[in-house]
């Protein structure tokens, strides 16, 4: 037989075995320079080994039985013709016709199923879910040309398999496609040498409307369960007139530091109009602290109190009665009614359980007995705080990002499954108020929704 190109070769070797029950795979390919001068395709049971996957694992384990199946394709000279010289088609192993379709090499995804895929990956759909509606649709197992496991390869190879530096590309598109949608959409995108994100910031036309009515107070976090390159994910979050968490404007960093949320922090100013809220929560992080005194010298900064008072039993469950030295100290901090109380009380305990040469109450604790005005209840309750004592609604907002988005998601993938997590935040808001008598429409960045205002 003659064929024009070695692939015109291997594809009528390919589904002749398809046709006859079994695979092949290439052997030997001899070069001559660049130029390939003959190649030998075997069956895939050529030889006698025996996959490592144990049965326990892999049921039906493959294994090489000593085919001696074979064809020899080359090259014609002076022709440029391929032929083929040598054939040998019995087999050491029975060939089965009907389940053909469902080996390695013989399974396929056709257009409309790779469609399918990116739809459902950009919705947020598992892999397993994905392939258990061809199933569905299919009838069963046995009508369908492939196997999950080739969905979850096509997702990796396909959906996800893109550099650093070109996701990165595609972010600020996006980012400039939100733009040209709405005018009233923000972001700026600090990148390195490499094109690579160090900084970015964006915030939707929905965000920056519910900042001037709810912006007095806000919630700042992080996260790094966000995309595959460890990127810090920022969300400011603040509270509406329902007591819901509203989503204030997003960022990524590259860093913690000083210099990135000061970068962060004039960016997140400049999009609301320099307008700075009375009040903001964060972790406790000496990098944002001093970015806050920078940046926002008339906002009131508190630490989240939940995460301080976390790390206090791991600091004293050395101690004999740390048990007591923990609830007294709790006292302490959440039934000092004035800033007198406080003193005394501390300074009552100290003594009590004799804590004074304490290394870590006398060095660690002393730094946050000084900074008390940031975390202690009695010197900032009398602030409006919106019922905030926490950054627990950053982190809520967090948990509901993170139906939507895992740790391996490329920054394409984040992009678009956080418009997909927003929209569907939206949505819910939206049925579940929808009871109220006046409704008030406001300008989002995917065009106008109902937002209701009560009467």
């Amino acid at each position: 037989m003659i064929f024009k190109t070695l692939k015109e070769s291997r594809k009528f070797y390919k589904h002749y075995s398809k046709l006859a029950g079994f695979s092949t795979k290439i052997r030997n390919t001899t070069r001559d320079g660049d130029k390939i001068k003959n190649q030998l395709i075997v069956c895939s049971r050529e030889g006698m080994w025996k996959s490592k996957i144990s049965p326990t694992l892999k049921t039906n384990p493959s294994a090489g039985l000593n085919c001696s199946a074979i064809i020899y394709v080359h090259i014609i000279k002076d022709v440029g013709l391929w032929t083929i010289s040598k054939v040998v088609l019995n087999h050491s192993h029975p060939c089965c016709p009907d389940q053909a379709e469902m080996l390695k090499q013989h399974r396929e995804l056709s257009m409309f199923v790779r469609r399918t895929i990116e739809t459902h990956e950009e919705a947020g759909i598992r892999p397993s879910k994905t392939y258990q509606s061809f199933v569905a649709a299919a009838g069963s197992h046995c009508e369908l040309g492939f196997i999950e496991k080739d969905i979850r390869n096509c997702i990796t190879r396909e959906v996800r398999n893109i550099s650093e530096k070109d996701d990165a590309k595609e972010f600020g598109k996006y980012l400039v496609r939100m733009k040209e949608k709405n005018q009233n959409f923000f972001f700026e995108l600090n990148l390195e040498g490499d094109h690579c994100i160090k900084h970015a910031f964006w915030a939707d036309a929905r965000g920056k409307a519910a900042f001037d009515y709810f912006g007095d107070v806000v919630s700042f976090d992080t996260t790094y369960n966000t995309n595959r390159y460890n990127l810090v994910l920022g969300s400011f979050v603040g509270v509406n007139h329902h007591g819901q968490s509203t989503l204030l404007g997003c960022a990524m960093m590259k860093n913690e530091d000083i210099q990135s949320f000061k970068w962060l922090f004039k960016c997140w100013l400049r999009c609301m109009g320099g307008k700075a809220p009375k009040g903001i929560l964060t972790d406790q992080c000496v990098s944002i602290q001093r970015a806050i005194e920078l940046c926002m010298p008339t906002t009131i900064h508190r630490w989240c109190i939940w995460h301080i008072m976390k790390k206090i039993p791991s600091k004293l469950n050395g101690y004999k009665g740390h048990i007591d030295i923990e609830q007294e100290m709790s006292h302490v901090v959440w039934n000092s009614y004035t800033k007198d109380d406080f003193d005394r009380n501390w300074n009552d305990f100290l003594t009590k359980y004799g804590l004074r040469g304490n290394k870590w109450l006398s060095a660690r604790f002393a730094e946050m007995y000084e900074d008390q005005h940031i975390w202690i209840l009695v010197y900032l309750d009398y602030h409006f705080w919106a019922g905030m004592r926490s950054t627990q609604r950053s982190e809520s907002m967090h948990s509901f990002f993170n139906k939507f988005i895992t740790k391996n998601n490329s920054l394409r993938q984040f992009v678009k499954q956080y418009d997909n997590c927003l929209a569907s935040r939206e949505r819910i808001r939206c049925c579940r108020f929808s009871h109220c008598g006046t409704v008030r429409n406001k300008i989002s960045n995917r065009g106008t929704i109902s937002a209701c205002i009560y009467p």
